[in-house]
């Protein structure tokens, strides 16, 4: 199939997965937008958003419409890295007696998983998901089982509770594509809400896309061309973050550092994502404009001045997306 009728075709599916999707869920168009970018991109995503706000419920409808495979870890400060990845039992042969080990497969095995509050669980364990998404396999011993394809892992975080937690460090947090914000619903959104979940209303879900198909989709983005201006536009921006590399006053008084080689990458590919999801051939430079915050964000790493005069990371690349030319 020519690439032209594959983003053509993208373009309907994204229509009819929206189209599903508000049958269970009302609003969060962006988020969703946001998701799909991260699944055809082959990248993972960190979710942040207070309890209540459908995290859940949005993979896991996500996962039916797209005829793939969800579980969900709530992690937990008891949580073992075999809870995660699997663990090895002796099984005895009852016609030969014989005893020989069986590795039972974990949660990890799924194409959608969704890590719940992976702050909460000691680094050993967060270490444990990490790998498997970085190399999408888990070893077992002196035995290596590749993970399903497509795999997403999609981590969430509560940022008003941090007591009891372990914040993850700046290089597992590179390890995610996005950072991917979830705010309250507008006052008629919350209303339809509460009406929806109060009836007997129950959805039927059609799923849309196949795990084939979003394999072809993610080969795909590789191949989606980019301006060398809007390359340079994402590089510049990226190098922009770095104390050491430039003589923006902001980013010298606030950042102790910047993003790593990693968010250009991930930029780009969000961009290329985001263009492709709406019909468009090739990225511009406002597409990047629009990832940005989402790559950003969670890797630019602020000094004690920005935390005493309140700025977020947020306002940071605000600033700097007006003074990149």
């Amino acid at each position: 199939m020519e690439s032209e009728e594959i983003i053509l075709k993208l373009r309907e599916a994204k229509r009819a997965i929206e189209k599903e999707l508000k049958k269970v869920i009302i609003g969060q168009e962006e988020v969703i937008e946001k998701i799909l970018i991260t699944l055809i991109a082959n990248g993972h995503a960190l979710i942040i958003g207070v309890p209540g706000l459908a995290k859940t419920l949005i993979v896991n409808t996500l996962s039916q419409v797209l005829n793939l495979s969800f579980k969900r870890i709530q992690f937990t400060p008891d949580l073992m890295p075999s809870d995660i990845t699997g663990t090895e039992i002796i099984e005895e042969d009852k016609i030969t007696g014989k005893r020989e080990f069986k590795f039972v497969k974990g949660p990890i095995f799924a194409n959608i998983i969704l890590a719940d509050e992976i702050n909460r669980t000691p680094p050993k364990t967060q270490s444990a998901l990490l790998q498997a998404m970085q190399e999408y396999k888990v070893t077992i011993g002196n035995e290596t089982y590749p993970l399903p394809k497509p795999f997403l892992v999609l981590a969430t975080q509560n940022p008003i509770e941090m007591e009891g937690t372990y914040p993850l460090p700046e290089a597992q947090l590179d390890r995610f594509m996005f950072c991917i914000n979830i705010t309250y619903p507008s006052k008629e959104e919350e209303k339809e809400i509460v009406k929806t979940t109060t009836s007997a209303y129950t959805p039927n879900i059609s799923p849309i896309l196949s795990g084939e198909e979003i394999l072809e989709l993610q080969a795909l983005l590789r191949k989606v061309p980019i301006a060398e201006e809007v390359l340079d536009f994402a590089v510049n921006l990226v190098r922009a973050t770095r104390p050491q590399e430039n003589s923006y006053k902001i980013i010298k008084d606030y950042v102790s550092w910047g993003a790593s080689v990693r968010a250009s990458q991930y930029l780009v590919l969000g961009a290329k994502g985001k263009a492709i999801l709406n019909g468009r051939p090739t990225p511009t430079i406002d597409d990047i404009k629009e990832i940005a915050p989402l790559v950003l964000r969670h890797r630019i790493v602020l000094n004690f001045a920005a935390e005493a005069d309140g700025i977020t990371p947020d306002y940071i690349i605000e600033k700097l997306l007006k003074e990149i030319k």
